[in-house]
């Protein structure tokens, strides 16, 4: 299949409907972000690629990142992780304070805020060093020594990160967060910062599209059970309280972030990588998912 003309096709249909969305503009860096970017990049799990647009040009990939992290705590604390945050769809915007004190500071899913608090509690429980420690874990899970944090990026969400804050503070007072309060926001800003490509970002997905094992380096990085799992989670957990859209038009387990990417993986077959930074209402890529409802469509590839 051609997937680059795919890609092409699907894009001049796009262009014709009128841009909609707006960047992340209450991040201060994000808002900075030129909102026509367009990248895609979609690898195989036998090494074929395709790519269209910005796809070699990095961006933030925010909340992308809580499905790494979950990777390494459940790779750590196994069926014990469940205990400290559920599996649920939220329902709610992916900050929701209302959902968390009603449920008593368990938060419904490791993908939303509330949730990657949690996840990276749990990590820094586990970790010396959390942020080198774990930034080693998704350099080897890529294959690639040269990703970085953003600093610049990691300081703008700091200021402002007020709900996140209160999110946090609210699951110490139910005695769901054990670390230092600053130690566990320092570190999950700094993992929301992480810059990739649309081509790094479906290469580092590859192993949740390979049963858990690495189709480079031959490595398992965690079990064919947990990763069954993690994809399921994406699928139902992984567009806030847009996951049923996502599942019913596109049909693969995915994840989005509020730098306007979207990775979606076909266990057995592919990762896909999506960049445009103008965000829908409920904080997922506006053009990005109306081309990937094309893509599975064009294509038909999904997992139903």
């Amino acid at each position: 299949m051609n997937y680059t003309s795919i890609f092409e096709k699907i894009f001049k249909e796009l262009e014709k409907t009128p841009a909609t969305g707006k960047v992340a503009d209450y991040i201060p860096e994000l808002a900075k972000v030129d909102p026509e970017k367009f990248g895609v990049h979609l690898t195989t799990i036998d090494d074929q690629h395709a790519s269209f647009g910005d796809s070699n040009e990095k961006f933030s990939i925010q909340s992308i990142a809580k499905v790494l992290s979950l990777t390494l705590a459940y790779k750590w604390e196994d069926e014990k992780l469940w205990h400290r945050v559920g599996v649920e769809p939220s329902g709610t915007p992916f900050n929701s304070l209302l959902q968390l004190e009603h449920e008593k500071g368990i938060p419904r899913n490791p993908m939303i805020n509330s949730g990657a608090l949690v996840v990276c509690d749990i990590l820094t429980s586990h970790m010396e060093n959390p942020k080198e420690e774990f930034l080693h874990f998704v350099r080897k899970v890529s294959g690639n020594a040269s990703l970085q944090y953003s600093s610049t990026i990691a300081e703008s969400e700091k200021t402002m990160s007020y709900i996140n804050t209160a999110l946090i503070n609210l699951m110490k007072y139910f005695n769901n967060i054990n670390n230092d309060i600053d130690e566990v926001m320092d570190f999950y800003f700094n993992l929301c910062s992480i810059e990739m490509t649309c081509k790094e970002l479906a290469h580092t997905f590859l192993y949740l599209a390979n049963y858990g094992v690495n189709p480079y380096s031959k490595e398992r990085i965690i079990t064919a059970s947990k990763t069954k799992r993690i994809n399921a989670i994406m699928q139902l957990c992984g567009f806030y309280d847009q996951a049923g859209d996502f599942s019913f038009k596109i049909g693969l387990p995915g994840k989005s972030g509020v730098g306007g990417g979207i990775v979606a993986v076909h266990p057995g077959k592919y990762a896909l990588s999506v960049w445009s930074p103008r965000l829908n209402t409920n904080g997922n890529s506006n053009l990005g998912m109306k081309f990937l409802e094309r893509f599975t469509t064009e294509t038909e590839y999904s997992i139903f």
